[in-house]
């Protein structure tokens, strides 16, 4: 049982990397129709802003889960207004093949001056330790990733969709043209929405750098798994992205249990599934 335990654990915290990643994504596709396939390489500069501010500037953890995220949201919002911004309503595979592109870019700049091996990047000492709960021993890091990671999900899903902020960028979204004659900036509304979702996965690059160390590729290893998560969730849908980053990694943590082989093939077995049973994910709409 505490290897059931700890390989839900595992799921837990995997989760909280996908339903932080795909909100990114289901942010940016959701409100500006962008296939944004740089969304792994920014994860990880998130995580190298960190260790620069770590190692270079002595800024520690907690104003790096501040400052990072703003460092790459800006200048996530600069490829928007430079790149991005020319592709509106052009169809999707414009946005995906340049978006592939500056994510080769991004990584081989780093991989040329990193390498491949991860850095080491400490546990803040407030975090250090762990619980022990009876049926397991809970890291504390860990414990603190699920819970703020939830706690950033749910209060980005309130803003989108409980607020009159994020009406009015669903409006804009729809009837760009409309929401101009109401004295709106579109287009700067669009690039901070944007920088919104560079922002999320820069923020996810924070929280990994101490479990998964800071390496150039480590983005490349989820950006499949996470389309598929948003895939499963319905393009889109920010709730459907929580909610299915979460499942699937306590699914994915599951399977290692019970048939480790197919804890890799488990994600994409379930995105079959569900685009044969209900192509638009399990909360997305209908075209």
């Amino acid at each position: 049982m505490q290897a059931l335990y700890a390989q839900l654990l595992v799921g837990l915290i995997n989760g909280s990397f996908y339903a932080l990643l795909s909100l990114g994504l289901a942010v940016i596709f959701g409100m500006l129709n962008i296939i944004n396939f740089a969304h792994g390489a920014l994860y990880m500069m998130g995580a190298f802003c960190a260790y620069f501010l770590l190692n270079i500037a002595g800024i520690g953890y907690w104003p790096a889960l501040i400052i990072a995220p703003i460092v790459v949201g800006i200048f996530g919002m600069i490829l928007e207004r430079t790149m991005l911004q020319w592709l509106a309503g052009l169809d999707h595979l414009y946005g995906l093949l340049l978006t592939f592109g500056l994510a080769l870019i991004i990584q081989g700049v780093f991989q040329n001056y990193f390498g491949s091996s991860g850095l080491p990047y400490a546990i803040p000492s407030e975090l250090q330790g762990g619980m022990n709960l009876g049926f397991m021993f809970l890291p504390i890091y860990r414990g603190w990733v699920v819970v703020f990671s939830l706690i950033v999900c749910l209060a980005t899903w309130y803003l989108i969709e409980r607020t009159r902020l994020g009406a009015n960028l669903r409006a804009a979204t729809e009837n760009p043209t409309l929401v101009r004659a109401f004295g709106i900036n579109v287009p700067r509304m669009i690039t901070l929405t944007y920088g919104l979702g560079v922002g999320l996965a820069a923020l996810a690059g924070v929280l990994s750098a101490p479990i998964n160390q800071v390496r150039p590729l480590m983005g490349a290893d989820l950006i499949i798994v996470v389309f598929a998560v948003v895939v499963i969730g319905g393009m889109g849908s920010i709730l459907g992205s929580i909610i299915t980053g979460f499942a699937l990694g306590v699914i994915e943590g599951l399977t290692k249990y019970f048939y480790p082989e197919a804890s890799n093939t488990v994600v994409f077995v379930l995105m079959v599934l569900v685009l044969l049973l209900k192509p638009a994910g399990l909360t997305g709409r209908a075209a």
